[in-house]
């Protein structure tokens, strides 16, 4: 009688018997050693301490061990339930989150003090059970971080705010922000079968596009995750889309189900290799783009600073 093959044994379609697909080479990650496991036990030790969460924990990114190895997080205000529920996440979806906690901005301005860092990403949980969408809330962390931090350069990855124009307006006016930045998470075809039913990619646009208007001085950035079912054509016609509303970072990365086969998630259609990254980055560079980061496990916010900078860099030259 045959044994079953060890759990880490794909069968003859690269699956593993756990249901999940065997991760290709370079979707590899290398866990923290010496030195750096101790930066991350620090930053774990401080979102803990300050009852904040982090993007990088509640949507389980595979770069958590290198970014918070380096010292940096992606901190998630206004709750870590959301009142969307998209295919792709891993959030969990309330339709009455808790109340918005009034102690939060500060919280997080002593966290992102005591971390040490010159550049922060501040990301939200849609709030479409607030009359605003939550701009306020968003906004009296931003100037909470500011007012500890003057220098500090701040990314704030905003919600579409359910299309509340006057209070993305609210939000955006006078704003100490660096980087405003909106997803459209994936290409226009697949909106019904990836996001939640009130998010759109001609929603999206309209928030990139608006926000340009009301801070032309600032930078606004986007991201579309592959391997949803989307073609290659689609996602350079996603870019130019993109383009055409102003935004200047652009990051696209491979999208990985963050549940097993047969749940909620949407499936993982393809596995982009490396190559085709490149490709799209030189696309999206020659589209007028001034910071492109384009990966396989390239995040939305994975080391924004630095992609500020390139883009920062880039407009000098030209």
């Amino acid at each position: 009688m045959s044994q079953p093959a060890p759990p880490d044994v794909p069968n003859a379609r690269g699956v593993l018997p756990n249901g999940r697909a065997r991760l290709p080479e370079w979707l590899r990650v290398n866990l923290p050693a010496g030195g750096a496991q101790t930066t991350f036990n620090g930053t774990l030790n401080i979102v803990e301490g300050n009852e904040l969460h982090t993007v990088c924990e509640e949507a389980r990114c595979p770069n958590i061990h290198d970014c918070w190895a380096r010292g940096t997080a992606t901190f998630m205000i206004a709750g870590k339930e959301c009142t969307r529920g998209c295919r792709f996440c891993s959030v969990e979806t309330l339709k009455q989150p808790k109340p918005l906690d009034g102690d939060e901005p500060e919280r997080l301005a002593e966290a992102v003090e005591r971390m040490g860092l010159d550049y922060v990403v501040i990301t939200v949980v849609n709030r479409d059970d607030q009359p605003d969408g939550g701009a306020a809330h968003y906004r009296a962390c931003i100037e909470a971080v500011r007012r500890r931090l003057p220098s500090i350069g701040i990314e704030l990855l905003c919600s579409d705010l359910d299309g509340n124009w006057q209070a993305l307006e609210s939000l955006l006016d006078d704003s100490p922000l660096a980087v405003f930045a909106h997803n459209v998470e994936c290409v226009p075809r697949l909106d019904s079968e990836v996001r939640d039913p009130r998010a759109s990619f001609e929603q999206s646009l309209e928030v990139l596009r608006r926000a340009k208007a009301a801070r032309p001085d600032g930078w606004t950035k986007s991201s579309l995750m592959v391997g949803l079912g989307e073609n290659d054509v689609e996602v350079t016609d996603a870019m130019r889309q993109l383009r055409s509303v102003g935004v200047e970072l652009l990051t696209l990365g491979q999208y990985l189900a963050p549940g097993r086969p047969g749940t909620r998630f949407v499936p993982v259609d393809r596995y982009v290799t490396p190559a085709q990254f490149d490709r799209w980055d030189e696309e999206a560079r020659a589209m007028g783009f001034l910071g492109v980061a384009a990966g396989p496990l390239v995040r939305s916010s994975y080391r924004a600073g630095q992609l500020l900078h390139e883009a920062q860099r880039s407009r000098r030259a030209v």
